[in-house]
């Protein structure tokens, strides 16, 4: 059960060390109630769901992934913490349909700090929110500087988290107890966070601003697949030959089919910088593949040595065949079905064209920006968060036929903007609509 006592009351706050550019914070070290045991089972899970049906309140929830480490967004722990409930882990390995929580949760919030990195992975287990409250995003809507979960949590609750495992393997089997600690650690203090924060937002009168976006999320599915999503690679836009460019495509899909195999991150298998390398080259062999071993100056006598290969350049050999084969397939391609060196798109021009193609959209664009800023100045709030730039600038680009306030407020609803957004940059588009009128 969550404690209610003050921060510098509970017995698992040790100090933590000074620092010379913001206040010291008392370090949660520990979780109030140990470490749960792993839930792993069904009968498991079982008591879990009556354990959280039994509690009350919003339920704070948190995923971890292995981002770096394996192929697809998949959550390897979930925890959750409720009052009356205590913390629980499962391990969605062998427990990969969680949605019996989805009764036991109800109509209860959910609290999770930046929801768009856990929901799709929770959703793929069964798991739907009914009403959630995202604390990174109320953070940024309050006006933090430091939105990460360590610094809201100093900020509302006066105790600080280590975050020193937040980026290791999560799929790692068993799970070190020092993660577990930091896991349950994360969602020990998070409604409490959660309550804080409200009232912030509430003060500020922010707060029908957070209900709007947080509603916005139950929606939420993951990013939007990209079209012809290897163009993404690193360094494609330097290359003038459509020939290169189908390499790339290639080897990228090559590289794709590999990593999901072996279920790794694509980048382990083999970086972007060497596909762009590749594709530049295009060698003929697996010793072509592989290069003459890099070779760079030892320290203090000026002679070189030789370094051992990255584990990179050992998956230019171990699937050497397979990439030649993808150059192969690049190369038999007849011309006329090699991919362009851009695609088409119907997003506007590069910002620094709108004065010579389209003098009105340019200035209404800057009085539209500068209005936003001093919005921003006035209450506190990042100015990407009052609308996107993207969709800003394809409004502006794209204006309405009905330019008063009540057409721009539609424009911009049809784009996806909430209530809000649209009663603050609505006014301010129609304003500059008549000031660089449409000729």
């Amino acid at each position: 059960m969550t404690s209610d006592s003050p921060a510098g009351d509970n017995a698992s706050l040790e100090d933590a060390q000074p620092t010379d550019d913001k206040p010291s914070y008392p370090l949660l070290a520990e979780p109030a109630d140990g470490v749960p045991e792993i839930v792993t089972t069904a009968a498991r899970l079982k008591e879990c769901c009556a354990a959280i049906r039994a509690g009350f309140g919003p339920v704070a929830i948190d995923a971890e992934r292995a981002s770096g480490f394996r192929y697809g967004n998949d959550a390897y722990l979930v925890q959750l913490r409720r009052k009356g409930s205590g913390t629980w882990l499962i391990d969605p390995v062998p427990c990969s349909d969680l949605s019996s929580l989805n009764a036991a949760i109800g109509k209860a919030e959910w609290v999770l700090h930046a929801a768009t990195q856990d929901l799709a992975c929770l959703k793929a287990l069964g798991l739907y929110p009914k009403a959630l409250f995202d604390t990174e995003l109320g953070s940024r809507l309050a006006g933090l500087a430091r939105v990460g979960l360590a610094a809201v949590t100093e900020h509302y609750v006066g105790v600080t988290l280590a975050k020193e495992h937040s980026a290791v393997d999560w799929s790692t089997r068993p799970l070190p107890h020092d993660w577990l600690v930091y896991a349950a650690l994360d969602v020990e203090r998070l409604v409490e966070v959660r309550d804080a924060l409200a009232a912030d937002l509430e003060a500020q009168g922010k707060g029908e601003w957070a209900r709007q976006e947080f509603e916005a999320l139950l929606d939420f599915e993951g990013p939007t697949p990209k079209k012809d999503p290897w163009r993404r690679t690193s360094g494609l836009h330097a290359l003038r030959d459509p020939r290169q460019v189908a390499r790339v495509r290639s080897l990228w899909q090559t590289r794709e089919d590999i990593a999901q195999r072996r279920d790794t991150t694509p980048g382990r298998v083999l970086p972007d910088a060497l596909i762009i390398d590749l594709a530049r080259r295009n060698p003929n062999d697996v010793a072509g593949l592989v290069g003459p071993p890099a070779i760079r100056p030892r320290v203090g006598d000026g002679s070189a040595r030789r370094r051992r290969p990255r584990p990179a350049h050992r998956g230019l050999a171990r699937y050497g065949e397979r990439w030649l084969n993808a150059l192969k397939n690049a190369d038999s391609l007849p011309q006329r079905e090699l991919p362009p060196l851009t695609m088409r798109t119907n997003a506007p021009p590069p910002i620094r064209a709108w004065a010579d193609r389209n003098p009105a959209a340019a200035g209404r664009l800057d009085d539209v920006r500068y209005g936003l800023q001093q919005f921003s100045e006035k209450r506190n709030v990042p100015v990407e968060n009052l609308l996107t730039p993207d969709l800003l600038r394809r409004t502006i680009w794209s204006p309405p036929a009905d330019q008063s306030e009540a057409g721009w407020r539609e424009a911009l609803a049809a784009g996806g903007a909430r209530p809000w957004q649209c009663d603050i940059v609505a006014p301010l588009l129609a304003e500059a609509a008549l000031d660089h009128p449409t000729n």
